[in-house]
C-alpha cells in the first residue's frame, strides 16, 4: 500500500481586522481592539509574491481570506481580482475562499473567476455556539456550507478546539461537519490573545492528539484531516505525532495574524519523517 502523501496549504490574510462580529476566540473582530495588523485590502502584488512563495515551498492550497460576517458585493469583486492574478504567477495553486457566510449565486461568481474551493468553518458545536458568538447564529454557517455543495464547490469545513468546549460540544461538532461531507476538515487550537475574553487553550498535547484522531475517526470520508491554526503552539517538539494521529494536511507559513514557522521547517519535518509532500490534488 502506498504511503499518504502530506497536503500542503498556505492562507493569505487578504484583508485584515475589520470584522464588525463579536467571536470571542477571533483577534480580527474590532471591538477587542487586539494589537494586530489591519488593512482593507491588501496589495495584489504582495500577495502574488506569497503565491509564488507558497507555491514554490510545495504547497498545493492558497487561501484568500477576509475578515468580515459575509460576502458583500464589494469584497466579491476583490476576491475575484485577486483569484485572476494569482492564477496568472501560480496556475498550479489550487485557489480557496474563505469569506465567511456565502449565498449560492456570490459562491458560482467566485466560482467562474477560478476559486476551487471554499472554506467555512462550523467552529464548535451548535449549542455551545451562543457562548462564543452572539451576533450571527450558528445555523448561517451550516447554511453557508450547504451552500458551498450546491454551488459545486469543493467544501473545506472544521472547527477549533480548546474554547472551553465539552467533550460533548467536540463530538457534536464533528457529528454536524460529516453530516456536509467536506473534502477536507480543518482543525485549529485555540491560540489565545491578551485582547480577548476567553481564558488560553488548557488542552494538553495528548487531548489535542486525541482529537485529531477523533476528527478522523468521525469523518472517514473526508479526504483531508488539516491541523491549521496552533499547530505550532498546541505540539511544540511533538508536532511530528499529528500525522500519526491521523493528519494528513497542514497549513505552512503564517496564519491569520498570528505567525508560524519557516516554511522550510515543516518541510524538513516531512522528510524526517519519510512523508511525501502532495504534487497534485486527487
Amino acid at each position: 500500500m502506498p504511503k499518504e502523501k502530506i497536503f500542503l496549504c498556505s492562507i493569505c490574510n487578504i484583508n485584515s481586522g475589520t470584522c464588525l462580529e463579536d467571536c470571542k476566540f477571533c483577534s480580527q473582530s474590532v471591538r477587542y481592539k487586539a494589537d494586530i495588523e489591519r488593512y482593507k485590502q491588501k496589495d495584489i502584488k504582495l500577495i502574488q509574491e506569497e503565491a509564488i512563495n507558497a507555491r514554490d515551498n510545495g504547497a498545493l492550497g492558497f487561501c484568500l481570506v477576509t475578515a468580515d460576517k459575509g460576502l458583500t458585493d464589494k469584497t466579491l469583486v476583490f476576491v475575484c481580482d485577486v483569484a485572476k492574478a494569482v492564477i496568472e504567477v501560480a496556475p498550479e495553486l489550487r485557489l480557496i475562499a474563505c469569506n465567511g457566510t456565502a449565498t449560492v449565486e456570490q459562491l458560482l461568481v467566485l466560482k467562474a473567476a477560478g476559486i476551487k474551493a471554499y472554506n467555512h468553518n462550523l467552529e464548535t458545536s451548535e449549542s455551545f455556539y451562543k457562548e462564543i458568538c452572539t451576533t450571527h447564529p450558528w445555523s448561517e454557517r451550516y447554511e453557508t456550507c450547504q451552500n458551498v455543495n450546491e454551488a459545486g464547490l469543493v467544501l473545506i469545513s472544521g472547527g477549533i478546539f480548546g474554547l472551553g468546549e465539552t467533550q460533548e460540544d467536540r463530538v457534536s461538532m464533528l457529528k454536524s461537519l460529516a453530516s456536509l461531507n467536506p473534502t477536507s476538515v480543518p482543525i485549529n487550537f485555540y491560540h489565545h490573545n491578551e485582547a480577548l475574553e476567553l481564558q488560553p487553550n488548557s488542552l494538553s498535547i495528548d487531548e489535542a492528539l486525541s482529537l485529531i484522531k477523533l476528527t478522523r475517526e468521525s469523518i472517514p470520508n473526508a479526504e483531508r484531516i488539516m491541523v491549521a491554526g496552533g499547530r505550532e503552539l498546541m505540539f511544540g517538539s511533538r508536532q511530528n505525532e499529528i500525522f500519526e494521529a491521523g493528519a494528513n494536511s497542514i497549513v505552512i507559513g503564517n496564519y491569520l495574524t498570528t505567525a508560524g514557522r519557516e516554511m522550510n521547517k515543516d518541510l524538513e519535518m516531512l522528510q524526517a519523517l519519510n512523508l511525501d509532500v502532495a504534487k497534485k490534488v486527487k
